[in-house]
């Protein structure tokens, strides 16, 4: 059963295909991760997935969703995430991180506060984005960036890296999907410039790649670097598949190991066809035409359906989300149900 078996991507070794993908929790004050992240993340470590991606970690308080969010512009940062990616190593999964910039969509409340768009006297801050286009009615109106301010992103994302590694990670993921600053760089529904940022396919993914550039240069070369893309805009005119497949083609000579493929999130009330595995398609054709490993993503609920993705050879991964919400131990349920012998922590081995 190949869903079972180790992945390597340069000096790091995943005990089996399962991983655990970003979700935010926002729960953090002033972007400093507490108990709730240890328990969130180390539970879903014993529970015998081989990656954990933690959630978007904002490289800048500008580049947070939400006041909740975590994030590593700071050493207090740094210092709070080190006994997570401690514990998480200790039960034998890989701790990495998802390094992201909201752009146009930050400054709004918690989902369970609705997910609004934060008022000025509830302590909104300026957001940025390529264009001076909000998200939707009723959003804030973005300030379009100018060089100095794109040459702060790509910094910020550098220095971001290199605190992620004294913070115990072993995988970056950068964040370039569902309508964040990347994202929005890369659409031609976010990105109406007309310099050497917009335009043209060259100059729309310039940002990606400034950003990819800087921080391969700071990773060492043993440990993997991800990207995560929206790979249609399911949107005419927008971001689209072609597209996805020729930046994977682009990045992967820069260092990127992997393209986790989401979709959608750039703009509002997009069509988009939800159903099991609605995503695994364009994670197959990535993967195929670009020939670089990919993680499939999206409404992934059932073993059988994951090992089938990887026995196809559509994926090289399988990333949980609101399964694991659901079950923590997802991957030991997995196992179970497929028959595949899964290794327990010595604490839990009486009951397997």
């Amino acid at each position: 059963m190949k869903l079972f078996t180790p992945f390597a991507q340069r000096g790091v070794t995943l005990r089996n295909r399962l991983a655990i993908a970003a979700m935010c929790q926002y729960s953090a004050v002033d972007g400093v991760p507490d108990n709730w992240h240890l328990v969130h993340l180390g539970s879903r470590a014993v529970g015998g997935a081989a990656l954990l991606v933690a959630e978007a970690t904002a490289i800048s308080p500008e580049g947070r969703i939400s006041a909740g969010d975590v994030g590593l512009w700071n050493d207090t940062q740094l210092a709070a995430w080190q006994p997570i990616t401690r514990f998480i190593t200790a039960q034998g999964a890989i701790a990495g991180v998802q390094l992201a910039h909201a752009g146009r969509k930050a400054s709004v409340l918690p989902p369970w506060e609705g997910g609004h768009p934060l008022a000025q006297d509830a302590g909104a801050w300026q957001t940025v984005a390529p264009s001076a286009l909000p998200f939707d009615a009723h959003w804030h109106v973005p300030h379009a960036l100018d060089e100095a301010g794109i040459a702060k992103v790509v910094a910020d994302f550098r220095a971001a890296a290199l605190r992620a590694l004294d913070a115990g990670f072993q995988l970056i993921e950068l964040h370039g999907a569902h309508g964040y600053l990347l994202h929005q760089f890369l659409s031609p529904l976010s990105n109406h410039r007309t310099d050497a940022y917009g335009g043209s396919y060259e100059n729309r993914t310039r940002l990606v790649r400034e950003v990819i550039a800087a921080v391969r240069e700071v990773w060492p070369d043993h440990l993997p670097l991800w990207l995560r893309i929206s790979a249609t805009d399911w949107t005419e005119g927008g971001w689209d598949i072609e597209q996805s497949v020729q930046l994977a083609r682009d990045v992967k000579s820069m260092g990127v190991d992997l393209i986790d493929v989401s979709s959608g999130g750039v703009v509002p009330h997009a069509k988009i066809p939800v159903a099991p595995g609605y995503q695994v398609p364009f994670a197959a054709r990535i993967r195929h035409d670009a020939g670089i490993a990919t993680g499939a993503v999206g409404l992934i609920t059932e073993s059988t359906h994951a090992a089938r993705i990887i026995e196809e050879d559509a994926a090289d991964l399988v990333l949980i989300a609101r399964e694991s919400l659901r079950d923590p131990y997802f991957p030991r349920r997995a196992a179970q149900e497929l028959g595949m012998p899964i290794t327990a922590p010595l604490q839990y081995q009486r009951a397997w």
